[in-house]
């Protein structure tokens, strides 16, 4: 990967990561979507989605302009890259390890309140509103977006320039729509029936999935520590 073009390997970048984190069963849009999709149809659910996927490219790209302030120190970029490495193995675990569908975490319940507030400041009518909403008032979400914008560009997979950082944009919004629009589909004409041990596999091969990921991580930090890059 070393060869390939900064703009297109930030695109693949925030592609692969987005559409592995998009398809985790247990996100609020995914729920939504699997619990009233049926009845709601295609034309709703895509929608949400659509609103869920403006939210979730905001927050990338507000941690983008974070982490450009601090990845060119030396010590702080190794602390990211350490960081990411642990947090994509505990996730991976968490979710490989779940007995259930729900598995809560410390910011659930001060996530729940603040969507309980906003909705009922704005009182979202439309569906994209409603997805728009549930991603922004989900913190987990903003920092899974600090740590993986800095896996980014402390493993140099997107350079903190404008072209790639856009680039990788785009792939996060491709990836969610893509993924929003399968399972809108998918729900809306009754594919599959996501009962409660789909969604519980599901779940499974996104932490096999996020565990490979670290592993690749953890192996280009041993590289780079062998190599005195770090």
């Amino acid at each position: 990967m070393g060869d390939t073009h900064p703009v297109l390997l930030a695109a693949l970048a925030g592609f692969i990561l987005s559409l592995m984190f998009a398809s985790i069963p247990v996100g609020p849009i995914n729920l939504t979507i699997l619990c009233e999709g049926a009845h709601r149809g295609f034309r709703w659910c895509f929608l949400v989605g659509l609103g869920a996927a403006s939210m979730d490219a905001i927050y990338c790209a507000v941690s983008f302009t974070g982490i450009s302030q601090f990845i060119d120190h030396g010590i702080v970029k190794a602390s990211l890259q350490v960081a990411s490495f642990v947090f994509l193995l505990y996730l991976g675990f968490k979710f490989l390890l779940a007995p259930t569908v729900n598995v809560p975490t410390k910011l659930d319940a001060a996530s729940e309140k603040l969507e309980h507030k906003l909705e009922q400041k704005f009182n979202p009518h439309s569906a994209y509103a409603t997805g728009f909403l549930r991603v922004g008032a989900n913190l987990g979400v903003l920092v899974a977006w600090v740590v993986l914008t800095a896996m980014l560009m402390a493993h140099d997979w997107v350079d903190d320039t404008l072209p790639a950082k856009a680039a990788c944009l785009g792939g996060v919004v491709t990836a969610y729509l893509l993924w929003f629009a399968f399972i809108s589909y998918a729900v809306s004409r009754g594919h599959g029936k996501f009962s409660a041990r789909t969604l519980l596999r599901l779940q499974h091969i996104s932490g096999i999935c996020l565990i490979a990921t670290a592993v690749i991580d953890g192996a280009k930090i041993a590289f780079d520590l062998a190599h005195h890059k770090i």
